[in-house]
């Protein structure tokens, strides 16, 4: 299937070029009749290639260049390649050593004597501060390499490019003035501009220098730093005392003896990350974050006494208060939870998703999606569902989701009838809800973990109902867009028979299996998980290479030999063999102890015995691994500049997947990285500050106590803010501001952070700013906004169902502790287990039927939305499944808003919510049934006399929602 998608250089369906861009099939807001009901669609795959000759594929380079230009990165080549590719692997073995050893480990250096000199083991013991300060640097100084201060088409740049012209045209060329600010002009650009986006700039050099002073400042004089906490920033020493050669330069100068060296680096730190934040997340959120530190130091003038507002007064604060707080503090600032959360959790499974997709999973994946869909009904549209689910495990990038999935299930859905726009809307929303669903998740999921104090297999378990009910939304509605224009599966060649390709990639699987198993059944650390997972991966790719026809038995036989020899020595000794060797041995383990010592480090004898394998017979054919492309233009790009067949060595390419993984992973950190560092600003100055209470007061207050209006305002907030950031930000901005608001309206915890977390992920396919869409839009060749108004219909469960899930918690699977009143309103919540599911009398009416309910509600919202069921809906037919979703999905959004009105009145009422609850799903349900049974009789008349667009089996279809997958 691969090569069919890169090679069929298929093109348009002339039906997509219709005027208007609809899809095929829309005829208008939902008129019923025969005419204009007429799908246009040409059938099950049938599509028709124009003749313009466009062709409809996009090449991997092309897909790599639109990643490039959404994202504004550069494309370097020569030396300033090879120093991004060094930093970034070695900002993954930095990370490696953490997640394996922790804070604490030792760099193993030969034991030789150079000059009388012995280089012995390095023992490296870092401090929470010191692993986060490295960490950040390290994405600080990639951001300079890879990202330009400026292309020249900024309003600044624009700017001060028409001052020389100006000069010129108003004093002449010759004149002194026009030549030197001509020679200022070309001096700037010489320094800042890289409008080509592909070298770096004397700029970037003068950052990458402070950067690295940083990071060393913190190793070097970390005792220092620890005084500072006591005395203040003042207290430090000036930088000539630090660096005593810089005395006879900078001594008489009074700003360096006024100021301590730790403030002025503090002062450039919080500077860099600003201008990194420009360069990585846009202008905004650098405005954003600068604005919380100028309130920081001058929202003092606030006065106490000006209604509402009064509430944002805080006390006065000095830049020296200010840069502690934000520069040299782990609870708070740059350096706090969210840049210890990237730290501990989200690199380390960036790292994972990086050498997943780098081993071939990512196309072995969306190959599968195919095989179990692609010959359906819509069987295009489904497969990129399943395609851009399985991606979300290995990317928790939307961007970078959408494109690379899209690159192939785009141009499929486009051949089988589906318009440009609905082709990108559907790719692009189902990229979106790659973050919100388990197991891996996005970056924010980890935050959460932290924020709240809950196990990561916690999260995963509330978080998978919603995530199941999204993608099933999303494939309803394809399924009734494909059922109303005829559309039907991809042809054969464009798919791969099942059960081979199981048998060829089941590999691929393990590590997803092992994921949830370390997490769920061992209850390991995210960070264990993630590494044990790692390792086992790397194993099982170095025992996969080196398989072959020719080559098992001697696999075999290695990897027998390493067992054997490490059971042995477990037996003999009690300790593995290094440890033999290295003296360290003592009592042997009885068989039982010594065979559980011994599957303990499986994965490393695996990767042993691939590489001893390699080695022996480096020419082999893997036949079962086909490793990503970048993995092979690299060995490539290394054999010709070097002169060797390289490509062809397969222990060089194993080697080259471990440092291509690294490298891209750490490519794919930066921007996380740099978001967590600039978000966790806000939240330091919140804390800083003391406006936490008084921000929740004023929330209340401006809510006038109704629910509805806090989670709309929450809501709308989210998106707006979202609107071009990650959701990484989006989340940690909202809930220091928003999710003790929330809490005080007695919605749980999780609950409150999982609804601002959907919402931030809305806002990646909400227009005008929705840069999933926007990104898929370029793969399909579409209209941008129309790609982003068609997203959002699509995705308009993933807006309904966090309403429902804060208002009938256990949609999330979490119940009230029986002594809740007891206990602070963070803590009354907790998960379900077995137990609470074997009780019925709570199990029936506050899970299984909410969760139903919801799910029948998608349906509900698909006909909706689409406009068909059995038969065409009209718009007063839309309108009441709109209704009946909305009872079936969230009736107390209903509930709650009529309440909220009535007691503006005064009037106050009293019931029971939970009956209240199942009552109005009851009449949701009967309303959803009337209209279901309408539709279903009118498509039998238009069966009857053949006008209709639907068969009766197609029918029986969609009253299952996703019959013929």
């Amino acid at each position: 299937m691969t090569k069919t998608h890169r090679t069929d250089g298929g093109i348009d369906d002339p039906n997509d070029r219709e005027s208007g861009g609809d899809g095929p099939g829309e005829d208008g807001p939902g008129e019923d009749g025969p005419e204009g009901d007429e799908p246009r669609g040409d059938g099950p795959g049938t599509g028709d290639p124009s003749d313009d000759g466009t062709p409809e594929e996009i090449s991997r380079e092309e897909a790599d260049e639109l990643i490039q230009e959404i994202e504004r990165r550069r494309s370097l080549r020569g030396a300033a390649a090879v120093a991004v590719a060094v930093i970034g692997i070695a900002f993954s073995v930095f990370q490696l050593f953490l997640a394996a050893r922790s804070f604490t480990f030792t760099v193993w250096l030969p034991t030789v004597k150079i000059a009388g000199i012995s280089l012995s083991p390095w023992q490296i013991s870092l401090q929470l501060l010191q692993a986060n300060a490295i960490h950040v640097a390290f994405a600080l100084v990639l951001t300079f390499l890879l990202f330009p201060v400026s292309t020249g088409d900024g309003f600044v740049a624009q700017a001060l490019g028409r001052v020389a012209p100006a000069a010129s045209r108003r004093l002449g060329e010759a004149n002194p003035v026009t030549r030197l600010l001509e020679r200022g002009r070309a001096g700037l650009r010489w320094a800042f501009l890289d409008p080509d986006r592909d070298r770096v700039t004397p700029a970037d050099l003068v950052f990458i220098v402070a950067a690295f002073l940083s990071a060393f400042y913190f190793l070097t004089e970390f005792a220092e730093i620890q005084n500072m906490r006591v005395f203040g920033v003042d207290s430090g020493r000036p930088v000539t005392e630090v660096y005593a050669f810089l005395q006879p330069l900078l001594g008489g100068i009074p700003f360096v003896s006024e100021y301590s060296y730790a403030m002025i680096l503090g002062v450039t730190g919080v500077l860099l990350v600003l201008e990194a934040t420009r360069r990585t997340l846009g202008l905004p959120l650098m405005i954003i974050v600068a604005t919380f530190i100028v309130y920081a130091r001058w929202g003092y003038l606030i006065s106490s006494g000006t209604p509402f507002l009064g509430l944002l007064a805080i006390p006065e604060l000095t830049w020296p208060d200010i840069v502690q707080n934000l520069w040299y503090n782990t609870e708070n600032g740059v350096f706090g939870i969210p840049v210890t959360v990237s730290v501990s959790f989200i690199y380390i499974f960036i790292l994972f998703g990086s050498f997943l997709e780098m081993s071939g999973a990512g196309q072995w994946f969306i190959d599968l999606a195919y095989a179990l869909t692609g010959g359906r009904k819509g069987g295009p549209a489904k497969a990129s569902i399943l395609a851009s689910g399985f991606m979300g495990t290995i990317s928790g990038s939307s961007i970078a989701n959408t494109v690379t999935t899209g690159a192939f299930t785009i141009p499929l859905m486009k051949r089988s009838g589906y318009s440009p726009e609905f082709s990108g809307a559907v790719e692009a929303s189902a990229s979106s809800g790659g973050q919100i669903l388990p197991p891996v998740m996005g970056a924010a999921a980890f935050l959460m973990v932290q924020y709240t104090a809950t196990p990561f297999a916690d999260i995963i378990i509330i978080a998978t109902i919603p995530a199941i009910v999204f993608f099933f939304g999303v494939w309803v509605m394809v399924h009734l867009k494909a059922v109303e224009a005829g559309i039907g599966g991809v042809s054969d060649a464009d798919t791969v028979d099942l059960w081979n390709h199981l048998k060829r990639g089941w590999f691929y699987l393990v590590p997803i299996v092992l994921l949830l198993y370390y997490l769920i059944i061992e209850r390991l650390s995210v960070s264990r998980s993630a590494w044990f997972t790692l390792v086992a991966l790397v194993g099982l790719v170095a025992l996969v290479s080196a398989y072959s026809e020719e080559a098992r038995l001697r696999l075999l036989a290695v990897f027998a030999a390493i067992v054997g020899v490490e059971l042995a020595s477990h037996a003999v000794a009690g300790v593995n063999v290094v440890g033999l060797v290295t003296g360290a041995g003592g009592a042997g383990l009885p068989p039982v102890e010594a065979a559980t010592a011994l599957l303990a480090g499986i994965e490393w004898y695996a990767m042993l015995a691939g590489v001893i394998t390699l080695l022996s017979k480096p020419d082999l054919d893997a036949s079962l691994l086909d490793l990503n492309p970048s993995v092979r233009d690299t060995a490539e790009t290394v054999g010709d500049r070097t002169g060797r067949e390289l490509e062809d060595s397969q222990p060089f390419k194993l080697a080259t997947f471990v440092v291509t993984s690294m490298e891209q992973g750490a490519r794919t950190a930066v921007p996380v990285v740099v978001a967590v560092a600039a978000a966790g600003i806000i939240p330091g100055v919140i804390s800083v500050s003391g406006l936490g209470p008084n921000l929740t007061s004023l929330l209340l207050a401006l809510s006038g106590g109704s629910i509805v209006i806090m989670l709309l305002v929450t809501a709308v907030s989210s998106i707006i803010l979202g609107m071009g950031m990650p959701t990484t930000v989006t989340y940690i901005i909202l809930i220091s501001m928003l999710a003790t608001p929330l809490v005080e309206f007695g919605i749980p915890l999780l609950a409150a952070h999982l609804f601002i977390l959907y919402f931030g992920v809305i806002a990646d396919i909400t227009p005008p700013v929705a840069v999933a869409a926007y990104a898929a839009s370029g793969v399909a060749k579409s209209d941008p906004f129309e790609t982003g108004v068609k997203a959002f219909s699509l995705s308009l469960n993933k807006a309904i169902v966090p309403f429902a899930f804060v208002l009938a918690p256990g949609i999330v699977l979490l119940r009230e502790k029986p002594n809740a009143a007891e206990l602070p309103l963070r803590e009354r919540y907790r998960v379900i287990g077995f137990e609470d599911l074997a009780e019925l009398s709570y199990a029936i009416p506050e899970i299984i039927v909410p969760v139903v309910g919801v799910f029948l509600g998608v349906i509900a919202l698909g006909a909706t939305v689409i406009g068909t069921l059995y038969a065409r809906v009209g718009r007063t037919g839309r309108a009441a499944f709109a209704l009946s979703s909305l009872l079936l999905m969230a009736p107390g959004l209903l509930s709650e808003s009529v309440f909220d009105t009535l007691g503006l009145v005064g009037v106050t009422v009293s019931v029971n919510a939970l009956l209240l609850d199942l009552t109005l799903r009851g009449i949701g349900l009967a309303l959803f049934a009337a209209l279901t049974v309408r539709n279903r009789r009118k498509a039998e008349r238009e069966d009857d006399e053949g006008d209709g667009p639907s068969t009766e089996s197609e029918s029986s279809e969609i009253a299952a929602g996703v019959g013929s997958a």
